[in-house]
């Protein structure tokens, strides 16, 4: 089967992508039956966005997919909310690595994609590659999760166990934005936004919760924190940014100290962590030891491979 993307923001994630489309191209010939062109990119500095978007739905192929890689606005979610109304309204499925959509949108998104028999799918938001929503999705039929916590923001947790081992919070983070893990404007991850939007997707898709980001409770980490690790080193403890969330409580994103023998206490450097838990399993813990651009690039092909096999 043929399948026609656009590709809308073009930076490190989606160039990413588009290699491994090309390194994976026998694979999912072979085992899928797909066969993926990129017919169009779309970027701030070169390609109109909608008018992209309205090329891939003119395509004849018989799989039309929008993959949205811009960056996470923490104001509204936007652009990428109108792209992805846009691509839905026009017959095209959705796949994104923005947390924007599912964090600000994800319900009347969802909806728009069920009117229109399409998929609206966002492995990436969250956890990278790791699969987080398609675990309880595809493979915990009617198990419920009543309560999620977790470490989810790498360039924090990196920062955090860097102070606990006496480095300062200046050449930490420096560190993350020469690895290309945090940005030149670090602002979204140490305030912790990146991790109160991640939480509201959380929420919004296992607790029909109806929030944004600016509905968690936040805290974020700065040279101040430094003192805090320590302390809490000192007192056999560690201390890591959490993200929690259960029906009927407010999400929160806080700086909590954690029993050393803890799952997410012995998170070191980017390593991530979600623990779920459930009505009948219990609680099920996820953990991604590293990350990096080919984790997220894996996510959106993973999400195309989901909207291939619904097509049977």
């Amino acid at each position: 089967m043929l399948a026609d993307l656009a590709v809308i923001g073009f930076g490190n994630v989606g160039r990413r992508f588009a290699e491994l489309l090309e390194e994976r191209r026998e694979i999912l010939r072979r085992d899928y039956d797909l066969t993926c062109r990129i017919v169009g990119t779309a970027t701030k500095r070169a390609g109109n966005a909608l008018e992209t978007i309205e090329q891939l739905a003119r395509s004849t192929a018989p799989l039309k997919v929008m993959v949205e890689t811009t960056t996470l606005d923490i104001t509204a979610g936007e652009p990428a909310i109108q792209h992805v109304t846009l691509a839905l309204t026009n017959g095209c499925h959705v796949v994104t690595a923005n947390k924007g959509p599912a964090a600000f949108a994800y319900h009347q998104l969802t909806a728009l994609a069920a009117e229109h028999e399409l998929s609206f799918l966002f492995e990436g938001a969250v956890m990278d590659g790791i699969p987080i929503f398609n675990l309880v999705r595809e493979t915990m039929p009617a198990v419920r999760v009543e309560r999620f916590s977790g470490v989810v923001n790498s360039t924090t947790n990196h920062i955090l166990t860097a102070l606990e081992s006496g480095e300062e919070f200046a050449p930490a983070l420096a560190g993350m934005q020469a690895a290309g893990i945090a940005e030149a404007d670090p602002s979204l991850d140490v305030d912790g936004w990146d991790a109160a939007a991640k939480t509201a997707a959380l929420a919004n898709v296992f607790f029909d919760a109806r929030i944004t980001p600016h509905d968690v409770s936040r805290e974020g980490i700065g040279p101040e924190t430094a003192a805090r690790a320590r302390a809490a080193m000192d007192a056999g403890q560690r201390l890591r940014l959490v993200v929690s969330g259960a029906h009927g409580e407010r999400a929160q994103v806080a700086l909590t100290e954690l029993p050393q023998d803890s799952l997410l206490a012995g998170l070191r450097g980017t390593a991530n962590a979600l623990i779920l838990e459930t009505d009948t399993l219990g609680r099920i813990a996820i953990s991604q030891l590293d990350g990096g651009l080919t984790h997220t690039a894996y996510a959106l092909l993973s999400d195309l491979i989901v909207i291939r096999r619904r097509a049977h």
